[in-house]
């Protein structure tokens, strides 16, 4: 275990020692096989297990120095997977509860592998992850459309899903960035890997009809800077577009834009999208303002709804908690897993051209049917 003085710390907002309990409120509900659920079912209903947020816990253990309990939450992964790269979108206590595999579920695994070659220079760890990196990042890329984007879902009876999300396809971006960097420190170069994301960079950035609207959720507002496909002046017109919107003073970013509903998670994320866009001062004041939602054990409640003043939906969240632990990094910004917001192996994460401008259109040549997938 780190010991604390090596922890993350925001003066005047969070310690290294109350990070160190917020990484033990993860801790006390991981499962025995090493999932780490939503939240544990003490008290009542049990929370579910998904890999996107399982592999966030997975980081901020090891950015906290609980490197076992992170290495179990890996090897569970790394078991779990299923021979097409995906993992059902729901566990609860062990029994899958929706079967379908999510693109951006299977692809994080590359963030997090790379977060952890980062932050312990252990080689050995990503060979052994290194299989099921590639099978993630396949099962991925064949819902990829010819214009670029990437379906959501795959489900286990009816195929693919009819759309793409956008914050889902902005968080792939990371993860594809990640993947290729991984193959290139392994020996195993992948460059289809990189042409699907700048291709999908692309996509994400230029054309907000290759996906679904859903504007009212934050995430979709801020997801395009975080993932790396907008920055620069793009970055701060997307943000200062949507903070009135989305960002209550004092208490933190809504959930979505029509409830009075602030929540941990996304402030955080918002948090690391401000500083990668270079915006630290109003980084710092949001992460300062989620402190009315810190459990005394260092815990996070999920969210508050302001207007009724009660703690919504009621639990306290390992992958709040994770962000909290995540965006606290960012901000300290001395371990070597910090900048992964804004940098892959040297290269800044950052708008890309087309790979293949006339599957999206923007070479004027129309297609006969622009979302074929790739398979």
């Amino acid at each position: 275990m780190r010991s604390e003085a090596a922890l993350p710390s925001v003066p005047g907002v969070l310690t290294a020692g109350e990070v160190a309990a917020t990484a033990q409120s993860i801790v006390a509900q991981q499962e025995e096989s090493g999932a780490i659920p939503w939240f544990s079912p003490t008290g009542g209903v049990p929370g579910h297990v998904d890999a996107w947020n399982h592999v966030e816990a997975a980081m901020a253990l090891t950015v906290a120095g609980r490197r076992a309990e992170s290495r179990r939450a890996y090897a569970w992964l790394r078991g779990a997977q299923r021979p097409d790269g995906s993992w059902p979108a729901k566990w609860v206590l062990g029994e899958v509860t929706e079967p379908g595999g999510e693109s951006n579920h299977a692809a994080y695994v590359a963030v997090g592998v790379w977060h952890e070659l980062l932050m312990t220079g252990d080689e050995r760890f990503a060979r052994e992850m290194w299989p099921t990196v590639r099978r993630a990042i396949d099962f991925t890329l064949g819902l990829q459309t010819r214009r670029g984007e990437i379906l959501w879902i795959r489900h286990q009876d009816e195929g693919p899903a009819d759309h793409a999300l956008l914050t889902g396809c902005s968080s792939i971006h990371q993860s594809l960035r990640c993947a290729v960097a991984l193959g290139e420190h392994l020996g195993e170069p992948q460059p289809e890997w990189e042409l699907a994301a700048d291709q999908l960079g692309h996509v994400v950035a230029v054309h907000a009809e290759a996906f679904a609207d859903k504007g009212r959720f934050s995430m979709d507002w801020y997801y395009p800077v975080l993932g790396g496909p907008v920055r620069g002046e793009a970055a701060a017109r997307r943000l200062e577009a949507g903070w009135d919107t989305f960002v209550v003073p004092e208490l933190g970013c809504r959930c979505v834009s029509d409830q009075p509903w602030v929540t941990a998670a996304e402030s955080c994320e918002l948090v690391m999208a401000l500083d990668a866009a270079g915006d630290r001062d109003r980084a710092l004041e949001v992460f300062a303002s989620i402190g009315h939602l810190r459990h005394e054990d260092g815990s996070y409640w999920t969210g508050w709804q302001f207007e009724n003043r009660r703690h919504f939906p009621g639990d306290r969240s390992t992958y709040t908690a994770a962000a909290v632990i995540l965006a606290a990094d960012v901000l300290d910004g001395a371990s070597p897993g910090a900048g992964l917001f804004k940098e892959i192996a040297g290269r800044p994460l950052g708008p890309s051209a087309a790979s293949d401008p006339i599957a999206c259109g923007c070479a004027l040549v129309p297609l006969a049917n622009p979302v074929r997938t790739r398979l």
